[in-house]
């Protein structure tokens, strides 16, 4: 479909849902965010509440909502350990039960739906790096299962509404993202080392920091998913998104360092149950597919971000749980 599209974003006022929506405007098209701001911030798109073509309610996704639209991009999820972690039911809900919303909504409205799913599908890998065809290692009853299963879940809701119903959907998998406007307090690696790098506090690692992760910065992952939007009806997904740069957390740690210029020193902490070691993305289908890949690399990406945390207050964000 080609012009003007009305198009829906639930977590749209989230990290990158705000992003997306932000990029979706500048285009031109009619967009409403959807977000119940449990981990979003209002200010994310508050730049955007004067725009004609942009409109925002205040809504949980674990209830129906009645629209008219052309696209959903479906983001609204807590992503971060001590936030899914807080009110596991309530994730496993926004997953599951918000999929077969969206799904009901884009097969009443004809409407095309793009599910965020993310790389914990695959839990603690034992295929490295992560193909689309692996079919992960996730323990169903332990800490992060709220989140892993529950994603999980809307991949089979997605699949089987395209198969039974002939719903127009696609299905990305998300490996780490980071970038201006991440929430201080999501708990994730990257927020943590940088607030504590620039508050001169040590930096708290989890175990000896050798387990890895590879990092996609936020520009790149939004392009992605607006070209998994709009590719052909043919390539559902699941499709991997991320950079396939491989970082230990302990790398992580000393180039916030550097880039902060911090007197900070590493500190360990016990590592969480059900951490993966190792994660990194194969990222040549949507290479073949989209005719993506990421373009910043971890330094600039850094750079940027905390360029971002060190223009902001911290007053001003509020720890969405006690678990950050």
């Amino acid at each position: 479909m080609s012009g003007i599209k009305r198009i829906l974003v639930t977590g749209g006022a989230g990290f990158l849902g705000s992003h997306l929506c932000e990029r979706l405007v500048a285009e031109g098209h009619d967009v409403i965010c959807v977000d119940n701001f449990f981990t979003s911030q209002k200010s994310n798109v508050a730049h955007l509440l004067d725009q004609r073509n942009f409109e925002l309610i205040r809504h949980d996704i674990t209830h129906p909502i009645f629209l008219e639209v052309d696209e959903v991009y479906n983001l609204a999820c807590p992503a971060a350990p001590g936030h899914y972690q807080y009110n596991p039911i309530k994730t496993m809900k926004t997953s599951v039960m918000g999929a077969i919303n969206m799904l009901g909504l884009a097969k009443r409205c004809r409407a095309k739906v793009l599910q965020a799913s993310t790389s914990e599908i695959y839990g603690d890998p034992e295929v490295h790096p992560q193909v689309e065809s692996y079919r992960g290692s996730v323990n169903p009853i332990g800490l992060r299962a709220c989140y892993d299963e529950g994603k999980r879940a809307a991949e089979t809701l997605f699949v089987d509404y395209h198969r039974m119903n002939k719903v127009n959907v696609r299905i990305v998998r998300i490996f780490n993202t980071y970038g201006p406007r991440m929430h201080p307090y999501d708990g994730r690696v990257v927020s943590n080392f940088i607030r504590q790098a620039l508050a001169g506090e040590d930096i708290t690692m989890f175990g000896d920091g050798s387990q890895t992760r590879s990092f996609c910065y936020r520009d790149d992952l939004v392009e992605a998913i607006i070209r998994m939007m709009n590719g052909p009806d043919d390539f559902i997904g699941p499709v991997n998104i991320g950079n396939q740069g491989e970082f230990t957390i302990r790398e992580l740690a000393e180039l916030v360092i550097e880039l902060t210029g911090a007197k900070s020193r590493i500190v360990s902490r016990p590592l969480p149950a059900d951490d993966p070691t190792r994660r990194r993305p194969d990222v040549t289908l949507a290479r073949e597919k989209l005719g993506w890949q990421p373009k910043v690399n971890l330094r600039d990406g850094l750079a940027e971000t905390i360029k971002w945390f060190r223009s902001i207050r911290l007053d001003d964000y509020r720890a969405p749980t006690p678990n950050y």
